[in-house]
């Protein structure tokens, strides 16, 4: 046993302090990124932010509003091969096929869930992106994995986690990953730190493991701990090349989730992929060697998903004009952490 006493540090712990800038408005703040990828050679453009491959979250609908913004999602892995046919009709008959550009196709490690993989590239080759995604990224087995999927794949972009200390980002992307997906526990329906103990605070994870990618030529996503528009520049500002969100984009329409009323209020079902209520609608209950590491919540139903897309890319532009930035691949060298105790006013927490 050994106790390491650096400090390690959430969102919640910091703030970005301002600095000069001689930019106008928010509107001339560019948010499109350009990456080129090491192991499949391929380059994208797009904002960097990305939906979570949940099942109320990471869906078809969603990712075809999202795609109209630039934005990406991780589309979840239960859909069958017929509904992503469907998906890939109708972008196709709305002249809309590059939307499939900004999808990447989750898969598990198990052989069902590869054999699955190979039979959507195989009829959508025009799909670039693949999200190998399991809740701890340390064994070696996930690492041969990642290996196996690239040696099958050469020119496609994966994805590979979760994990969040440098020493496995270097791994995976040695092993063939060209983003490495951060993050252990701090998601809003993820009970992994309550159930197991194990985790790291979310800011300290992204500047460690961008760190180590970027040595490499490898890119990081941050997955988790953003609960609005601050966090994400937060994200981006210590060296993020992307970021995932889950529960910010809960509750709208294009997820799909089961609306419910309680006292004359709408709410939609929203639940971790390692719940009781995932593994029940998915793999027929908890299996006897395991604990459920998610909960079930209710959100407030929060309509169409495109206001919600303006009020988080407005913050990021908003974050950037603060500190000088006037691209947001810029905002890392821009941003200055300041450690606080209080990151709000809370005498009133709701509006009007």
């Amino acid at each position: 046993m050994r106790i390491e006493a650096d400090l390690k540090l959430g969102f919640k712990d910091v703030l970005i302090r301002p600095k000069r800038s001689t930019l106008g408005s928010r509107a001339q703040v560019e948010l499109e990124r350009t990456f080129a990828f090491r192991h499949s050679g391929r380059t994208w453009t797009g904002i960097p932010v990305m939906a979570a491959n949940m099942d109320t979250v990471g869906t078809f609908a969603l990712a075809s509003a999202l795609a109209r913004h630039g934005l990406l999602t991780a589309v979840h892995k239960h859909y069958s091969l017929e509904e992503w046919e469907g998906f890939a009709a109708g972008l196709r008959a709305e002249g809309r096929e590059d939307g499939l550009a900004h999808v990447a196709v989750s898969a598990g490690i198990l052989d069902r869930d590869l054999e699955q993989l190979e039979r959507i590239l195989e009829r959508h080759p025009e799909l670039s992106f693949i999200c190998l995604d399991v809740a701890n990224g340390y064994s070696e087995h996930f690492a041969a994995c990642v290996s196996q999927v690239r040696e099958r794949h050469p020119d496609r972009i994966i994805i590979a986690g979760n994990v969040v200390t440098g020493e496995m980002v270097e791994q995976l992307l040695l092993s063939g990953a060209d983003i490495v997906k951060v993050g252990i526990g701090p998601g809003s329906v993820c009970t992994t730190r309550v159930k197991t103990g194990v985790g790291y605070p979310q800011l300290s994870a992204i500047i460690e493991c961008a760190d180590a990618a970027h040595g490499l030529s490898g890119h990081i996503i941050s997955d988790g701990g953003c609960t609005c528009a601050g966090d994400v520049a937060k994200a981006f500002g210590a060296g993020a090349d992307f970021v995932m969100l889950g529960g910010m984009l809960a509750g709208h329409d294009e997820g799909g989730g089961e609306i419910v009323e309680r006292e004359g209020q709408r709410y939609m079902l929203f639940y971790g992929m390692s719940s009781k209520t995932a593994m029940e609608k998915y793999s027929g209950g908890v299996a006897e060697y395991r604990a459920s590491e998610g909960k079930t919540v209710i959100v407030p139903y929060r309509g169409p998903v495109a206001e919600t897309v303006r009020d988080i890319l407005g913050g990021l532009r908003s974050a950037c004009t603060y500190v000088g930035a006037g691209k947001l691949k810029e905002l890392t060298k821009r941003t200055t952490f300041v450690r606080v105790v209080e990151q709000e006013n809370l005498m009133f927490t709701t509006g009007a």
